[in-house]
């Protein structure tokens, strides 16, 4: 494994269409907006579930590529089986044994050694601090949330089978272009043993994880623009602020509604981003 030497910062655009690409649970499982401003948004949680789904897809949890967060896991079971390794069990101080732990962790365990995790086992709390940290993902410009009527000819109990149809509903946002902001620490990379085909393994799944986990719901999803900041030293170059600053995305036509992707253009300031910051700027979609 090849150890990631330098901090990255990275842009990562994402679009969607007829479908809702984060319900709320708090609002009816409507798509998350921002009150203040109407901007849809996206969380962190959602973004990383696509990687882990797409990491299990791809790899099919083998050795070093499963996932420790995902459906029906029993988190508690999966830290206990760590503790039984004989390296850990044949070491009698309790700090250097919760080190080795956490190392197996990391190394059998992607999404572990990806983004960290909270190991709260009883009697064996411990944190793993990930290399890659996602903000929220924020619509460019104001969502419009719609709401459907949908209807079904059968029915679910035997008492309703007199009923014509039952009914339901069903959230959409028409069209919404999302940004989302992320950051890699090589310094933690280091701690966790993420390495650079992890890190390649990383935007493979940015690049194809919605067209690996489609759903009805979730409308025409994609991934539209993935541009990486490549800084020269493990503490980087410039601030990550002033890189994305670099990163332009406006409208073909103020006066029109956006639709589609074709509706946008991404400017990149590349030469500021060499010149003035040092920084070598990567586009892979």
């Amino acid at each position: 494994m090849t150890e990631l030497k330098n901090r990255i910062d990275f842009v990562y655009l994402f679009d969607v269409q007829d479908g809702n690409p984060n319900g709320d649970p708090d609002a009816g499982n409507m798509p998350r907006i921002d009150a203040e401003t109407g901007m849809g948004l996206v969380t962190d949680v959602c973004l990383k579930r696509k990687v882990r789904n797409y990491i299990q897809v791809a790899k099919g949890c083998s050795d070093g590529y499963d996932i420790f967060i995902k459906e029906k896991a029993v988190l508690d079971t999966i830290v206990n089986s760590i503790y039984d390794y004989q390296a850990v069990k044949n070491e009698k101080d309790a700090e250097k044994k919760k080190k080795i732990a956490k190392a197996l962790m990391c190394k059998y365990y992607y999404d572990i050694r990806t983004f960290g995790a909270v190991i709260a086992t009883t009697g064996k709390p411990d944190q793993v601090r990930g290399p890659i940290q996602l903000t929220f993902a924020r619509s460019v410009n104001v969502i419009t949330s719609s709401e459907h009527t949908i209807t079904r000819m059968a029915v679910t109990k035997e008492a309703d089978k007199d009923d014509e149809r039952t009914m339901g509903r069903k959230s959409t946002v028409p069209y919404g272009l999302y940004l989302c902001h992320g950051f890699i620490s090589a310094n933690l990379a280091k701690q966790t043993g993420f390495s650079e085909e992890d890190l390649e393994l990383f935007w493979e799944a940015l690049k194809n994880m919605f067209d690996n986990d489609r759903s009805a719901a979730r409308g025409l999803m994609s991934a539209q623009k993935l541009i990486i900041f490549q800084h020269g030293s493990p503490l980087g170059n410039a601030p990550a602020n002033k890189l994305f600053d670099l990163v332009r995305v406006e409208k073909n036509n103020k006066n029109e509604v956006a639709r589609s992707f074709t509706d946008y253009q991404v400017i990149v300031d590349k030469e500021k981003a060499e010149k003035e910051y040092n920084v070598t700027i990567k586009e892979l979609l």
